[in-house]
């Protein structure tokens, strides 16, 4: 015969070591569906979020202070934020980690 029976028993080899990396491979497909891809998206919102700054937007920087942007400037990476009534310190846009939805709140509340 022409044919010799060893490679039929080298497609049985293949098909075992198939299946023995399947489920790495799924387990890989699972993480990047939940983990890698929402990171992503959310990295990708934030740094449109951070190109569209303007003033009044209240931030929070990666050290945990919550301010107002009073001053952007197009061409440079600072941004100017507002932390106390007349404090004002200068930021890296890429430290603020979340732009606050809602205004800021008003400090025109008297007491009676």
């Amino acid at each position: 015969m022409l044919i010799s029976p060893a490679y039929a028993q080298d497609f049985g080899a293949l098909t075992s070591q198939v299946t023995q990396f399947l489920p790495i491979i799924l387990i890989f497909v699972v993480f990047y569906f939940l983990l890698i891809r929402p990171q992503q998206q959310q990295q990708k919102t934030l740094k449109a979020k951070l190109a569209a700054l303007k003033r009044n937007d209240r931030v929070v920087t990666g050290g945990g202070i919550i301010g107002v942007v009073q001053k952007t400037t197009e061409g440079s990476n600072e941004i100017e934020v507002e932390i106390a009534p007349n404090v004002r310190i200068k930021v890296i846009r890429e430290t603020i980690t979340t732009v606050l939805a809602d205004p800021p709140p008003a400090n025109d509340t008297k007491a009676k």
